[in-house]
């Protein structure tokens, strides 16, 4: 079932794009509200994503979705490169995590966009992808950034596997969707969901570390993963009060143990200080 915190914001985000598609304008009649029974995010973590799935990339190239997939996470945002405003958006945010993001594309993980119209072209794909990478601040990262169009079959399939239901609206001329963005492991499967335009770059590492397998990251991530806990409700880490007070415990029990051992080891009277006499 779609997250419960989705529905407002499908519902809120829908109702603009509608309303901009009508320009402005009143209507002559009442306007029958959009049905977004079909619209949002089921989340399916674990599942696996089809990587011999063919597409085009933004240079109007042949490619299998397994050519993105070589031992690194995946940071895949379904967007479709028409849409007047929430798909940019989506886009925007992904690049403002990655300019704050300590972990380095190419290096730690991969960029992956794949257009859910199939009317969409490559060349409306190497406009989008150029259009985000001049807001890029990171060196290289343009070259582990990839814009993909597809069939409406591999579309479909990918769409499915990773639980994100859309709808096209003839009135309008437009999809209703939700927004989010997936983490996916190096062997394709969802690890994690993001909701939202903007993505705390923080749980994004954490994430990525995580769907990485712990192959990337430092000793301190270790220690937050250790505190922290994803929610998949809110596609946030939460601090787990109870592992914080277990190594708080455990810190303190160091100190003061090496308190001890120093009192015990250096603290006694050498014979040399001993008083003569008596």
């Amino acid at each position: 079932m779609p997250s419960p915190s989705l529905i407002p914001l499908v519902l809120l985000l829908s109702a603009m794009s509608f309303a901009q598609a009508l320009g402005g304008r009143q209507p002559q009649q009442q306007t029958v509200a959009p049905d977004l029974s079909n619209v949002g995010i089921d989340q399916d973590l674990d599942a696996q994503v089809p990587l011999d799935l063919a597409f085009r990339d933004e240079n109007g190239m042949p490619v299998m979705l397994q050519q993105y997939f070589d031992g690194k996470p995946v940071i895949l945002s379904l967007v479709y490169y028409n849409c007047p405003m929430l798909c940019s958006q989506v886009l925007s945010g992904v690049t403002d995590a990655v300019n704050l993001l300590k972990l380095d594309p190419g290096k730690d993980y991969r960029l992956l966009t794949v257009s859910f119209d199939p009317k969409d072209t490559p060349q409306g794909a190497a406009r989008q992808r150029a259009e985000h990478l001049q807001h890029l601040a990171r060196p290289g990262a343009g070259q582990d950034w990839h814009f993909l169009t597809g069939s409406e079959t591999s579309i479909q399939q990918l769409t499915r596997a990773v639980g994100f239901r859309y709808k096209w609206d003839p009135t309008t001329q437009q999809f209703y969707h939700a927004t989010a963005i997936m983490l996916l492991t190096p062997q394709g499967k969802v690890s994690k969901y993001f909701y939202g335009v903007e993505y705390n770059p923080t749980d994004l590492r954490l994430g990525l570390i995580q769907a990485s397998h712990n192959q990337i990251g430092s000793v301190v991530d270790q220690i937050l993963l250790f505190c922290c806990k994803y929610n998949a409700t809110t596609g946030k880490y939460d601090f787990f009060v109870g592992r914080i007070l277990s190594i708080a415990g455990a810190f303190t029990l160091v100190i003061l143990g090496g308190f001890l051992f120093v009192m015990f080891r250096y603290g006694k009277p050498k014979p040399s200080d001993a008083v003569p006499g008596g």
